[in-house]
Order: C-alpha cells, then sequence, then structure tokens
C-alpha cells in the first residue's frame, strides 16, 4: 500500500508537480498560441508554424479546427476566461459559416479565409473531431445548436464507419482495405461519447457507447499476444495478412485511458480495472529499455516503429495520473515518474532556446528545429487534465479520491 503522508511522484511534491504544469500551461502553452496560432480576426487557428511561431501557410485543417474548438471550449470550463471563451465562439463560428458542403458534410480543409481547400473524407474522423469541439462548445454555453450539430456528426462518422465499400487508406497501418474496422476510430468515438453522455442521457448513443466498448474490450484485444490490434475485417474477425501482427501501441494506450473515465461514468469498477490491467501491459511492451520512452507500434513477427512522439508520452502520462488519483495502485507512481522526467529531459525544448516542447523526433529525439505543425490538442489535453489531477490530489493530501468508495 502507498504511504500518501508527504507523497512525492518523479521526486517532487503534488503542490510542485501542479505548479509545474500550470506554469507550462498558462505562461508557455497558451501565450505562444494566442500570438502566433489564434485567428483572433477571422476565426480558427493556425497550425502550420515553426517552433519561433512563423506560419509556414495559413491552411486551416479542419481535424484541428475542431480540435482547437474543444481546447478552448474546455479552458474555459475548467479554468475560466472570457478570452478563452471568445476564442472558442470565434471557431465555432468560423466552422458553421464555412466548414459544410452542400450535403452537410464536414470538409476537411480550408484556408484563412474559408475557402474551401479539401473535400469531405471517407473516414468520418473530421466529422468526430469536430463533433467532440462542438459539444464541449455547448458545455460551455448551453448551446443546443452545438450539441445538436456535434450528435449529427457523430452519426454522420457512424455511417461511415458502417459502409462496407468505404475504402480509405489508413497510412500507419500495412494494408487498407474496404470496410477496415480500426481502434483508432472506436478510441475517439468513446471518448467523444463519453462526454456527450456525461451532458444529458440519450437512450441511442448508450447503445452506441455499448458496441464501441465491445469493440475495445472484445474485438480488438488479441488473447494470443495479450495486446490490442489495429485493425480487423468488417465483420471485426481477426484478418489473416500483415495486419494480424500489428499493434499500434499508441492508440491503444491512448484508448485504453479514455476507457478508465468511461467506466467511471458507468460506474463499472470490473471495466475500470481491466482498462488499467491492459494499459500496463501495452506500456510494458512500448517501453524502449535502451534510450527510454514509448514506441509507438510494433509488429510482433516483425519489428517496433523506433521513432518517438510526444503525444504517446503524454497519455502515458494522463492515464498514470487517472489511477494515481483513484487507486492505490504502486506501479502507476512508478510509470509517472520514468516518464515525467524522460519528456521533461528530451522532448522540453527550454534548453535549446524554446520555451514548448518537440512534437518528436527519432528514436532518440534528437533536436531539429523544424516543425511543420504546432500541436493544438494532445499537449494542452494532457497539460489541462493533469493539472486538474494534480490540483485535486494536493488538495486532498495525497489521498486517494475515494470515487469507488461512494
Amino acid at each position: 500500500m502507498r504511504d500518501d503522508a508527504d507523497r512525492r511522484i518523479a521526486g517532487r511534491s503534488l503542490q510542485d508537480l501542479r505548479d509545474r504544469y500550470h506554469r507550462q500551461l498558462f505562461e508557455e502553452f497558451l501565450p505562444l498560441w494566442d500570438r502566433h496560432g489564434v485567428d483572433h480576426e477571422l476565426g480558427g487557428f493556425l497550425c502550420s508554424r515553426d517552433l519561433d511561431g512563423n506560419l509556414r501557410d495559413d491552411s486551416k485543417y479542419m481535424w484541428y479546427q475542431g480540435r482547437g474548438l474543444w481546447t478552448y471550449s474546455h479552458l474555459y470550463n475548467h479554468f475560466g476566461g472570457e478570452e478563452h471563451l471568445e476564442v472558442a465562439r470565434k471557431a465555432r463560428d468560423f466552422l458553421l459559416r464555412h466548414g459544410r458542403d452542400e450535403d452537410g458534410n464536414w470538409v476537411t480543409g480550408l484556408d484563412r479565409e474559408g475557402n474551401v481547400t479539401g473535400p469531405a473524407e471517407a473516414r468520418g474522423y473530421t466529422a468526430m473531431f469536430v463533433a467532440e469541439g462542438l459539444q464541449e462548445y455547448a458545455r460551455a454555453t448551453g448551446d443546443q445548436e452545438s450539441m445538436d450539430l456535434a450528435v449529427d456528426s457523430l452519426w454522420r462518422a457512424m455511417e461511415r464507419w458502417d459502409d462496407p465499400e468505404i475504402d480509405t487508406k489508413q497510412g500507419y497501418i500495412p494494408l487498407s482495405y474496404p470496410g477496415m474496422r480500426t481502434l483508432g476510430s472506436h478510441m475517439i468515438a468513446i471518448l467523444i461519447l463519453s462526454q456527450i453522455l456525461s451532458q444529458h442521457s440519450d437512450p441511442k448513443l448508450e447503445a452506441l457507447a455499448d458496441r464501441v466498448l465491445d469493440g475495445i474490450i472484445n474485438r480488438f484485444w488479441n488473447p494470443e499476444y495479450q495486446l490490442t490490434n489495429e485493425a480487423l475485417n468488417h465483420d471485426y474477425e481477426r484478418p489473416d495478412d500483415e495486419n494480424e501482427d500489428f499493434i499500434y501501441l499508441g492508440h491503444a494506450i491512448e484508448t485504453l485511458w479514455m476507457v478508465m473515465p468511461e467506466a467511471m461514468r458507468r460506474r463499472d469498477r470490473a471495466l475500470f480495472d481491466l482498462a488499467a490491467e491492459r494499459f500496463r501491459r501495452h506500456m510494458e511492451v512500448a517501453w524502449d529499455d535502451v534510450y527510454d520512452g514509448f514506441f509507438r507500434a510494433v509488429e510482433i513477427h516483425g519489428g517496433y516503429t523506433f521513432d518517438k512522439v510526444l503525444w504517446l508520452q503524454e497519455e502515458v502520462l494522463i492515464g498514470n495520473a487517472i489511477l494515481m488519483e483513484h487507486t492505490t495502485l504502486d506501479w502507476p507512481e512508478q510509470w509517472f515518474a520514468q516518464t515525467y522526467e524522460y519528456v521533461q529531459d528530451r522532448f522540453y525544448l527550454g534548453p535549446h532556446g524554446y520555451r514548448t516542447f518537440t512534437r518528436g523526433g527519432d528514436r532518440k529525439v534528437t533536436f531539429t528545429s523544424g516543425t511543420s505543425r504546432a500541436d493544438i490538442y494532445h499537449h494542452p489535453r494532457h497539460l489541462m487534465r493533469n493539472l486538474l489531477a494534480f490540483r485535486r490530489m494536493a488538495d486532498r493530501g495525497g489521498e486517494v479520491s475515494g470515487f469507488w468508495a461512494q
């Protein structure tokens, strides 16, 4: 059992970790975006820029408009600040004014003024990311139009899910073919569903959440490897091809922490514990024993994908913070500590003159000054979630939340 007296993680007090997260969010991330990434005039976000904030182009790729809308709405919901809500409002208005085609589907790209540069895509990811942003904006404002549009966008994405003829390239998966099911799409779906259903009851969405969870927990799980496959056939059968042993560790780790708050919403302790156990299993397989950090993919009968990406390391930190806050397990603190030190040492660019983090690099995360896209989603999500977690833990003097004792 863990001793909560004078609790220290990664050699730091809970108050110190809280303050570090606060500083990186409010003194580093937000000022940089306010100066260089937020389009205060027209609305939306300009994500194609280098480490100095210089724009590479003025494109507004729709994934990041939806994600940015979520980020600033979430900021307002949890930290206040009318300036954050104003950024979210302008982004929402920009999306509704320019983002849909004549059939009501979300396009993939706009320029700064809102002219369409990329048509609607078949995978449905754009619709889901916009849906996540809209539902969070609805939480902030009570705007029913945004919530209705979020739900409509989610159902449109599900229609594409269930079309066996949909054939889109999944560049990170060995083979792509019509109707393929992916863990990544289920990951985004459970994340959005959990957020919407925490606001209001909807039996059809509850049934959809059950179906998505069944896919994550039962269908994608590979009992031979004790790991989660990334790709299945349209009927959820495991393929007899190169996809059979492909494990996208990053998505699996990310998905499993997302199952934990959904289990809490459902008050399902067995589901929470199962997600925690599988989360640990994927961390153990993904860890690089030579250079530290987590690999994002492995082919069981092949090898690892050796580059390192920040978003995966931060998903690990989010999941372990959830477990540190709500359980008495010892291992989440150990994993959090070694991951936190690794991220601060290898990804933080302070020693190179930048008050920001690199998005990734080679196996050693060798520093390079160039970047083509700034992160409006994974990095601030990590900072916000863990700042809130460490604030709550510090306020309780390090004691477990007691959620599961209620």
